[in-house]
């Protein structure tokens, strides 16, 4: 057998492993929470957008929840303000509001344009609309770091016409509270919210990390698959700690509230969505509920 054909094979094998997770999560949501380099670089970015538009030409559906924040910091600088952290939180005055609810309008309708090209129908949405994200005002520890808002209600109605209607909706986190105040919200946090009001079948976010790991400072403890009750454990054990604890802690609240499993994913790797999903090993770290079998094509 020559050497082209064995290179059709093995692509051909990479649809057969495929195929039951096709079967598995056609016409099921995934809310993919898109940050970190992988909105930064250029390639990624495509690699992206060309995962999220396989996934829903394949029968999935896909909703894009994205941030912005180093986007936010740049313009931030350039108008000759200082980013203002408290607790690793953003401190937001209303004109670093502004600057934020603008720049997260600009990478919704990149990302749009990005979709368009690849012949998918998409749509950038804001929190604000539809009343999609209603909030309370967030403080740290206490303090005040201004208009960062602690999502109270989603009204996922928008997102669920949007998604009947065949369109790709892409989501960025800003909120209104009950004065009709705009507010930033954590990325982390809308998705979650939102993976949880729409009843996803799978929550995934994009990070600059492999994903979780039992010893932060040894990368071959990369942990392929946890339970929540074995999350729960390594949080109490305090190994977990910096931006993972409050993402762990999401991927916890968001398998207590019916989603059937979270992805932690290395952003850094091109069409990292698609080896997770579509391959048995996976790539990042999968949380998934007690009674969830370990892979869906195992028996």
């Amino acid at each position: 057998m020559n050497e082209d054909m064995n290179k059709y094979l093995e692509k051909a094998n990479v649809l057969v492993e495929a195929l039951p997770y096709i079967q598995r999560f056609n016409r099921k949501i995934i809310v993919v929470k898109y940050g970190g380099s992988a909105m930064v670089d250029d390639k990624l970015k495509k690699s992206v957008i060309q995962d999220v538009t396989l996934l829903k030409l394949v029968g999935f559906k896909p909703i894009i929840v994205h941030g912005g924040g180093k986007e936010i910091s740049s313009w931030v600088g350039k108008v000759g303000k200082e980013a203002k952290f408290i607790n690793g939180l953003r401190v937001t005055d209303s004109e670093t509001m502004e600057i934020a609810e603008m720049v997260l309008g600009k990478v919704g309708k990149s990302l749009v344009t990005m979709t368009e090209e690849l012949g998918v129908k998409a749509i950038s949405i804001s929190g604000k609309d539809g009343m999609l994200l209603k909030v309370d005002k967030k403080y740290s520890d206490g303090q005040d770091i201004g208009f960062v808002g602690d999502i109270k209600e989603v009204n996922p109605s928008i997102l669920l016409d949007l998604l009947e209607n065949d369109f790709l909706p892409i989501v960025c986190p800003i909120g209104l509270d009950d004065e009709f105040n705009t507010y930033n919200i954590n990325a982390d946090d809308a998705a979650c919210a939102i993976a949880r009001a729409v009843n996803a079948e799978k929550l995934a976010f994009l990070t600059d990390i492999e994903g979780v790991y039992k010893d932060p400072s040894d990368p071959s403890t990369l942990i392929s698959e946890l339970n929540v009750k074995e999350a729960k454990k390594l949080i109490e054990s305090g190994n977990i700690g910096g931006g993972m604890l409050p993402k762990l802690n999401n991927c916890i609240d968001a398998i207590e509230n019916g989603v059937s499993r979270v992805h932690i994913l290395d952003g850094r790797i091109a069409h990292c969505l698609l080896l997770e999903i579509f391959t048995n090993k996976g790539v990042g770290t999968a949380i998934i509920n007690e009674n969830e079998p370990l892979y869906y094509n195992e028996h």
